[in-house]
C-alpha cells in the first residue's frame, strides 16, 4: 500500500514537471527571462573587463 502511494506521488511530480516544461516551451519563457537578465549580465561582464584592463595596464 505504501509503495503505491510513493509511485503515485512520483508520477504526480513527473506529470507536474512535464506540464511546467510545456508551459515554459509554449510561451518561450526561457528566452524572455534571459532577455530580462541581459542588462545585469552585461554590467557584470563590463566590470570584469574593466578590472582585467586595469590589471594589464599595471603590469606594463
Amino acid at each position: 500500500m505504501i509503495i503505491l502511494k510513493i509511485v503515485l506521488i512520483v508520477a504526480c511530480v513527473f506529470v507536474a514537471l512535464f506540464m511546467l516544461s510545456l508551459v515554459i516551451y509554449f510561451f518561450n519563457l526561457d528566452m524572455k527571462a534571459a532577455s530580462k537578465m541581459l542588462p545585469l549580465m552585461e554590467k557584470i561582464y563590463d566590470r570584469g573587463k574593466a578590472k582585467r584592463d586595469a590589471k594589464s595596464r599595471q603590469e606594463k
